[in-house]
């Protein structure tokens, strides 16, 4: 496999994408115009891993089927105290089986989690 891309279902594609390229470092890789006339906004966030984003609206309205919880994704990341003071949505840092940890909030209240790499 040489890249995995997550899609996330979001209420504001733009708003979303450039809170996690402001807070995370993520870039755009691809912005496409969808039937509807909203935006998918697809985000790298390091080699092999993007981020998809797309409106709520059209999913209800393209493929309801899909459209659910969002995914439990955790991030590994050396530069982990750093992001940690960074972001000002950070949970508490915890230790879980020896790994330090925390997770954080993105501006539609969905949570994530980040796991420091040694």
């Amino acid at each position: 496999m040489e890249k995995m891309r997550t899609m996330l279902y979001v209420d504001d594609v733009e708003e979303t994408a450039q809170w996690w390229q402001d807070n995370l470092g993520a870039t755009v890789v691809e912005v496409n115009v969808l039937p509807d006339e909203s935006h998918n906004i697809v985000l790298t966030m390091a080699p092999g891993a993007e981020l998809s984003f797309f409106s709520k609206a059209f999913i209800r309205q393209y493929s309801p089927e899909v459209l659910g919880s969002t995914p439990s994704l955790m991030f590994f990341v050396k530069d982990f105290e750093a992001l940690h003071d960074r972001l000002t949505t950070a949970g508490a840092i915890a230790d879980n089986n020896g790994m330090l940890t925390f997770n954080f909030r993105d501006p539609e209240g969905n949570y994530f989690a980040v796991g420091q790499v040694k």
